[in-house]
């Protein structure tokens, strides 16, 4: 674990995959061919603890949703891309903006994703994960396997892990616990 955690302590940008990942992979239609998605409240949590110190965020998806550029607005994802069915090409052209910019490079990068298109730019980066339902040659290829699937809180295991590895966990719980200010107490 401790090297997972020093993988994730280098992760200066989280890439993620919508369905399978941020949502379960089920596209459901209403009766009017309106599609829906499940998303997962403990995943956006997640992704805004990453905002909250310094940490980027991103969506590369095959398909196109308003719903996703809906959520991603929600969580504060700083890059959204959509329609696109090689991964890679739009992994590499996000770096392409962001390496001249920030100076982040794939080795700075984790990818989150779970089936075969993903495969090409989760090698590319510095650490790459996955969920357990995820294609085998997916899981064969990743650092890390989540214990909870796509759209139940599997990102957000990701993004503890990345607070922990810069040193950020404690302080982010302290947030939400009176920890903080029973500690603070104990020093008096």
């Amino acid at each position: 674990m401790q090297d997972l955690i020093k993988k994730a302590g280098q992760v200066k940008l989280l890439v993620m995959d919508v369905d399978g990942i941020l949502s379960n992979g089920q596209i459901i239609y209403d009766a009017n061919g309106i599609e829906t998605k499940a998303f997962s409240v403990h995943d956006g949590v997640g992704i805004k603890s990453l905002a909250r110190y310094g940490i980027l965020t991103a969506i590369i998806t095959g398909r196109s949703s308003a719903m996703v550029d809906k959520r991603a607005a929600e969580m504060g994802v700083n890059y959204v891309i959509q329609g696109r069915d090689d991964k890679l090409m739009a992994f590499n052209e996000l770096l392409s903006i962001l390496e001249p910019a920030l100076g982040i490079t794939a080795a700075d990068c984790a990818y989150m994703g779970d089936d075969l298109p993903d495969i090409k730019a989760m090698q590319t980066v510095g650490f790459s994960a996955t969920v357990p339902n995820a294609h085998a040659e997916v899981i064969n290829r990743s650092d890390m396997i989540t214990t909870r699937a796509g759209g139940t809180g599997a990102v957000r295991e990701i993004c503890d892990l990345i607070l922990k590895g810069h040193g950020h966990y404690q302080d982010f719980i302290a947030h939400y616990t009176l920890d903080e200010a029973k500690n603070q107490d104990d020093l008096s």
